[in-house]
């Protein structure tokens, strides 16, 4: 099976555990989401980083258990659903897209209203205390950062590619400001897990970046 089987498939788990009801067809949604993923514009916003939230969700789950698996899974999906990177409203357009696919397939209002509130929160990364579901989300989505230099480096790339159309001084210049705004964080992670295996690591890898950014 490849990858996008692999996502198709749990797409199909993931809406039945949420809900969806047994008359309505939840592969035509995995069919547009993918497609969306899978657009050209993206390098690092692609079907390899919605595998990557994913498995680190499966990571999270044991450790620090979402109060609505179904809800951070659907999030996930839908978080990025909408990506242009010369626009800045991508995370509320992701939200609106989830809210009026999940009324469609039949999900309960409340469980729609939660994945859409988690959508939201990527924008910031900055869920409240006591907010399992977000901290959950927002740590498998920031575990990127947390990778080995190698794979920190093809992250950097990729965003880079993202922002071909961007001038190198001004790209260098928005980058810098973006890693000081996360190494000014008093912690990127949230959940005991990531605490404690990704934030030593990601401030590394930012501080190296944003170095040879400045340097």
């Amino acid at each position: 099976m490849d990858s996008a089987a692999r996502l198709r498939s749990r797409w199909l788990a993931t809406a039945a555990s949420a809900g969806a009801p047994a008359d309505r067809d939840p592969g035509p949604y995995a069919d547009r989401l993918l497609a969306a993923w899978s657009e050209p514009q993206r390098r690092y916003h692609t079907t390899a980083h919605l595998a990557d939230v994913l498995a680190r969700i499966d990571v999270l789950a044991a450790d620090a258990p979402a109060a609505d698996r179904a809800a951070v899974e659907l999030a996930a999906w839908f978080h990025d659903a909408v990506y242009r990177p010369d626009r800045s409203e991508n995370e509320e357009r992701s939200a609106a897209l989830a809210e009026r696919a999940l009324r469609e397939l039949g999900i309960a209002e409340d469980r729609t209203a939660e994945v859409a509130r988690l959508v939201r929160l990527t924008t910031t990364h900055d869920p409240a205390p006591g907010d399992t579901n977000g901290e959950v989300l927002c740590d498998a989505d920031l575990a990127v950062l947390a990778g080995d230099p190698d794979a920190y480096a093809a992250y950097a790339a990729a965003v880079r590619a993202e922002y071909g159309f961007v001038p190198d001084d001004a790209f260098r210049a928005g980058r810098a400001a973006v890693l000081r705004q996360l190494l000014d964080l008093p912690r990127l992670f949230r959940t005991p897990y990531g605490a404690a295996h990704w934030e030593a690591p990601a401030r590394r890898n930012l501080a190296a970046e944003l170095a040879a950014l400045t340097g």
